[in-house]
């Protein structure tokens, strides 16, 4: 809507639209939502059509699309798809960041051979004692000649019992803080790392959500992506690229809950008129369409920005913060205005609500946006 595109990437837009409506709805239903079980036969298609794949390099195994086109292809995906399920076919760029940014040609190499034969992969930071505050990770990383010693536990780790291979985040020193944390990429069969419980979570559930546990985990050397202490940096600029990826699919809930609930009061009949005949309604509609227009401008900008080589911390924050708060407020809204059928699972707009709630804790929840937001304004203002 009111967003100058070319005619490939309206081509881009299509392609997924087609592909979500006809081989992800029909797969992901009510009975399979609820059940969670992840179907690899739906995962197969998306690799072979290049959407688990779409934003890393082609020499690598992937798509090399920008940014912005990512976001393009995962509003689609995610609008008439369904957002979990693209969360754990999309997790393997997610954990390639690092690497991407700070390993060697031989570690982007090793990695992403497991990219190109389909396989999945996962990012592992937060833990059950530090979510937001990623600094106090307590996952150790202890040199032993040519190896590191990982032990700890790593929660919410998404695809974690799907992955074969997981990028970790362990400290080096406990006592210097963010500046101890350290990269490493971490083979599903090496002994001591073990996949915890699967958690039952509100929405996305057809993202794979599970513990890991390190017990005396021994990685090589090589396995250590950039130097001792580089791993919260790599994190930050991995989080600092993908934000505008991430946010787009909070815009596609609350466009989704916009047209589900538009078509619904147009029959759904009260004293013997539609609903959407009372201003009232009108009213709520449009400011649904409103916020939800300016949180997609927004997240469009903050992604053509990226592909111009500006990483504006600040602006990411702002895009997750801003689209994930209106997501909520725009399904909330819907379901209110389904009334008890917004409640009912029959409805969509009940799923819908459940997935929109995760945007604004995930990936730094939404008081952290606010406190990175505050200092630096603080910084910038005199």
């Amino acid at each position: 809507m009111s967003i100058s595109l070319t005619e490939d990437q309206i081509a881009l837009q299509q392609m997924a639209r087609d592909f979500a409506i006809k081989e992800i709805a029909p797969v992901i239903t009510k009975e399979r939502e609820q059940s969670g079980e992840f179907p690899w036969e739906l995962y197969q298609k998306m690799f072979d059509a290049g959407y688990s794949t779409m934003g890393l390099p082609e020499e690598y195994g992937g798509g090399g699309l920008s940014i912005f086109e990512q976001l393009l292809i995962n509003e689609q995906l995610s609008q008439y798809g369904d957002v979990g399920f693209l969360a754990s076919c999309s997790s393997g760029e997610m954990a390639f960041g690092p690497i991407l940014n700070g390993g060697t040609e031989e570690q982007k190499k090793y990695y992403g051979k497991f990219i190109q034969e389909g396989k999945i992969a996962a990012f592992a930071l937060t833990e059950p004692e530090s979510g937001s505050d990623a600094a106090s990770i307590r996952t150790t990383a202890v040199r032993d000649g040519d190896e590191y010693v990982l032990n700890g536990t790593k929660c919410f780790v998404t695809s974690g019992g799907l992955a074969s291979i997981y990028t970790i985040l362990a400290t080096v020193d406990r006592s210097k803080g963010y500046k101890g944390i350290t990269c490493f990429m971490v083979e599903r069969d090496r002994p001591g790392l073990t996949v915890g419980k699967e958690e039952d979570k509100m929405g996305f559930r057809m993202s794979n959500t599970v513990d890991l546990i390190l017990e005396d985990v021994r990685v090589p050397v090589d396995h250590r992506i950039g130097e001792e202490g580089q791993g919260f940096y790599l994190a930050m600029k991995n989080l600092d690229r993908t934000r505008p990826i991430g946010s787009i699919g909070a815009i596609a809930l609350a466009q989704a809950a916009i047209d589900h609930t538009v078509r619904y009061t147009k029959v759904r009949k009260t004293f013997g008129k539609p609903i959407i005949e009372n201003q009232a309604v009108q009213h709520i509609l449009a400011d649904m369409q409103i916020k939800t227009t300016a949180a997609r401008h927004l997240c469009y900008n903050a992604a053509r920005m990226i592909d111009e080589g500006v990483l504006d911390s600040e602006l990411g924050s702002i895009t997750k913060t801003f689209c994930s708060d209106i997501a909520m407020e725009v399904t909330t809204n819907a379901v209110q205005l389904f009334g008890g059928y917004g409640y009912c699972r029959d409805y969509p707009v009940e799923k819908l609500f459940r997935d929109a709630k995760l945007f604004a804790i995930f990936e730094g929840a939404n008081q952290i946006q606010r406190n990175v937001i505050a200092k630096k304004m603080m910084k910038r203002i005199n």
